[in-house]
C-alpha cells in the first residue's frame, strides 16, 4: 500500500558528506512521523534522527551537529544530510515513515529497503 524508495547512499572518505532521500508513494492519506535509521553489522538496529508532523527533530546523540534531518511534505521526501562523517558511522541506512493510508483506520510505519553507507578512514 505505500512504498518507501531510498537513494543516496554510497562510499566516502572520513569527513565526506552525503544526503540520503526517502521517497514515501502510494495510498497516503497522511504521513505523521519520518525517521532514520541505521543497523552496523552485529548491531541492533538504532534510531538516527526522526521528524514529527509538526517539524519538531530529534537526534541520536553521536550524530548531533553533522546530521540534519528535513522533509518536504509535498513530495512525501525526507531527506537525511550527513557532514563530517565518520568510519563509525558505517551502516545499512533505512527510512521510516508512520502512515494513515486510504484503506487503515490507524496509523501504521513502513520500512524503506535500506541504503548502505560506507565510510573509510
Amino acid at each position: 500500500q505505500v512504498q518507501l524508495v531510498e537513494s543516496g547512499g554510497g562510499l566516502v572518505q572520513a569527513g565526506g558528506s552525503l544526503r540520503l532521500s526517502c521517497v514515501a508513494s502510494g495510498s497516503i492519506f497522511s504521513i505523521k512521523d519520518m525517521a532514520w535509521y541505521r543497523q552496523a553489522p552485529g548491531k541492533q538496529r538504532e534510531l538516527v534522527a526522526g521528524i514529527t508532523g509538526g517539524g519538531i527533530t530529534n537526534y541520536l546523540d553521536g550524530v548531533k551537529g553533522r546530521f540534519t534531518i528535513s522533509k518536504d511534505n509535498a513530495k512525501n521526501t525526507v531527506y537525511l544530510q550527513m557532514n563530517s562523517l565518520k568510519p563509525e558511522d558505517t551502516a545499512v541506512y533505512y527510512c521510516n515513515v508512520r502512515v494513515l493510508t486510504h484503506f487503515s483506520v490507524r496509523e501504521e510505519d513502513y520500512w524503506g529497503q535500506g541504503t548502505q553507507v560506507t565510510v573509510s578512514s
